[in-house]
């Protein structure tokens, strides 16, 4: 077959042009639109339901530990509700109701910035858990509060000014009711450890409230405090590093439970000790002989020893070392009056490197 030298640009010409095409049409599939974009990273018009995150958003929020991995904090705060209940009953002398909305884990800067203002903050510091933590109380509960320890009449909505910093009455009737609450969680928190919760300081501005990084995960518990027609929030937040000291005990599933172990098993193992015989031997010297040499022991041969009469003997339990002591009489029989313990092979090893240095 022959070819036309002169149609050879044409095609090669053709050829690229195809696949320059191809390649423009690539690059065009690529584009995504804005909707596609906001599906991706996880941001849209939902943005307010947190329960619904997808994308790279929910990648970034994964990394939150779920406070169902500590099942012991919802009996803890159960536990903090009705305790909650009684003591301000005889804190206000009024009708309260406690109900727990929520427990959730967030970022403390994500709920700094959710704090709505104005608002009273309370720093308390866990003293054996050596951290902090927060009380919020909105200010439908200060002004309730407020309203019913100073004797408001039932039925008339509290009078609220917004813009108007809290007075020092607001504030000292406020801080003795978050003084009731942390006894009532140094109460609820017993069972498992005992910690004491002292208030620090009093802040009404987030920004003087930062106990941790942004970034860190916390728990939020959501309290809510009705007294008949009036009422408010009350939120409690508890750093996971705060936490950290007590994980264990939060992992448990019921109060009490012991991993790995069982008493009763435990109980008739020591028992079955103390109730076993062993064979322990005195040990004079020791002397190390050809079989030949052994065998050809007779009755009435003499053994040299290469111990003082006066030397300790050493008591054996098989191949492990017991004790010394000094051999003796005690009536017909004779008796062996244990003098020390003797340590481990570590030990001396350890005691000899100690002793070098």
């Amino acid at each position: 077959m022959s070819t036309d030298p002169a149609q050879a640009p044409d095609e090669e010409w053709t050829a690229d042009a195809a696949n320059d095409g191809g390649v423009e049409g690539q690059a065009a599939e690529r584009i995504l639109n804005q909707d596609e974009i906001d599906s991706l990273l996880g941001f849209g018009l939902g943005d307010d339901d947190s329960g619904g995150k997808t994308g790279v958003r929910a990648i970034i929020n994964s990394t939150l530990v779920s406070y169902e991995r500590l099942p012991m904090l919802e009996i803890v705060f159960d536990r903090l509700v009705r305790l909650m209940t009684t003591s301000l009953r005889n804190f206000t002398s009024d009708n309260v109701e406690v109900s727990l909305d929520q427990i959730s884990s967030v970022r403390f800067g994500d709920y700094l910035n959710s704090i709505p203002l104005p608002a009273i903050i309370a720093v308390f510091r866990a003293e054996q858990l050596d951290n902090f933590g927060l009380v919020t109380v909105d200010s439908s509960l200060i002004y309730s509060v407020v309203d019913v320890l100073l004797g408001g009449r039932r039925g008339a909505a509290a009078t609220r000014i917004e813009g108007r910093p809290y007075t020092t009455i607001e504030r000292m009737l406020v801080t003795r009711m978050i003084e009731v609450v942390l006894q009532d969680a140094r109460q609820a928190f017993a069972p498992l450890t005992d910690v004491e919760f002292k208030l620090d300081r009093i802040e009404t501005n987030p920004r003087f409230a930062a106990i941790a990084r942004p970034p860190n995960a916390a728990i939020i518990v959501k309290l809510r405090i009705d007294m008949e027609d009036r009422g408010g929030r009350l939120e409690l937040l508890l750093p996971y590093a705060t936490l950290e000291p007590i994980r264990k005990m939060l992992l448990q599933q019921f109060m009490g439970e012991k991993f790995g172990r069982d008493n009763i098993w435990e109980g008739h193992l020591a028992s079955e000790l103390w109730a076993t015989q062993l064979e322990v031997r005195a040990v004079l010297d020791e002397h190390k002989q050809p079989l030949k040499t052994v065998l050809n022991l007779k009755v009435g041969d003499t053994l040299m020893l290469d111990v003082p009469p006066d030397a300790p003997v050493r008591l054996k339990c098989g191949a492990v070392d017991l004790v010394e002591g000094k051999v003796g009489r005690m009536g017909h029989s004779l008796a062996v009056r244990v003098e020390r313990p003797i340590a481990p092979a570590t030990q001396q090893a350890v005691m000899k490197l100690g002793g070098r240095s």
